[in-house]
């Protein structure tokens, strides 16, 4: 996958984790047709987009039941690296491994996968085992050559691993899901018609009902906020970053009149990116 990447980067997209990871599964319905590239971490699946050696990152930012994935606040600003669209990725895993179903008494993943399949590894008297990553469990599994050992990961890790399907849907919520966006060096022209999001960061002024008085543009001139998260930015836990998403555009009269509202209640305020919405909000 390296040496593809290394020979093509204009159609190539990091991800981080392991080939067959849900990020790999989210590179390929997203983008068909481009190249995926594994990173250790999220900053390194940022730093091949940076340095070139891809053209895009796919970058999980959030779960249906886990809230919070990678720390966008902190990786997308002094990257430099811009949102240019987003992907919501149903997460689906299977039981995987070398021998037959029945043989199987243990399954290792990820803690969040092992959490989110709890009652079906319990019905079947499986005990789960904690490892790092869904699709390094998968190669673990093919390591140890243990046939009462599976993994739980994407069904695209035991493609990528050679290892059998016994069982798929082991999830105990159907309504399990990730959200990714998608970063490049530049903005892109939007090739849609239907409804935008814009994602920016901002940090209000230390002083009184600040926050709200921010906030009063966006519900004056309609503007819908589908997300508003906070983050601490050093240990004085004096100043406070938000994350927001919006729906539209810079360009569209409310949200202009929203983000210049924003912008004098605020000490700093950055876009992020303007992107076609994958998913209707609201």
């Amino acid at each position: 996958m390296e040496a593809d990447a290394a020979a093509n980067p204009s159609n190539t997209v990091s991800f981080q984790g392991a080939p067959g990871a849900n990020s790999h599964v989210a590179v390929n319905e997203a983008l068909p047709g481009a190249l995926a590239l594994p990173c250790f971490s999220f900053e390194d699946a940022i730093e091949a987009v940076v340095e070139g050696r891809a053209s895009k990152a796919m970058i999980p930012i959030e779960n249906s039941l886990f809230g919070r994935v990678a720390d966008i606040h902190f990786l997308l600003p002094e990257s430099g690296l811009t949102i240019v669209g987003e992907y919501f990725l149903p997460i689906r895993y299977a039981l995987m491994g070398i021998g037959a179903m029945d043989q199987v008494t243990q399954a290792i993943s990820h803690p969040q996968a092992l959490g989110q399949c709890r009652g079906w590894l319990r019905a079947r008297d499986i005990q789960p085992l904690s490892y790092p990553d869904t699709a390094g469990a998968a190669a673990r599994a093919v390591e140890l050559g243990d046939q009462t050992v599976a993994a739980i990961a994407p069904p695209l890790a035991a493609q990528t691993y050679g290892l059998k399907i016994f069982e798929e849907g082991l999830e105990d919520s159907a309504d399990n899901m990730t959200r990714f966006v998608i970063l490049a060096r530049g903005a892109e022209e939007a090739e849609s018609e239907g409804p935008m999001m814009t994602s920016l960061i901002f940090e209000v002024k230390n002083v009184p009902a600040a926050l709200y008085k921010a906030m009063g543009g966006f519900a004056t001139n309609g503007v819908n906020m589908t997300k508003l998260e906070s983050y601490q930015r050093g240990a004085s836990f004096a100043a406070t970053t938000f994350y927001a998403d919006i729906v539209g555009t810079p360009h569209d009269p409310p949200v202009a009149r929203a983000l210049e509202e924003l912008q004098f209640h605020s000490k700093s305020l950055r876009l992020l990116g303007t992107y076609p919405q994958a998913r209707k909000r609201g």
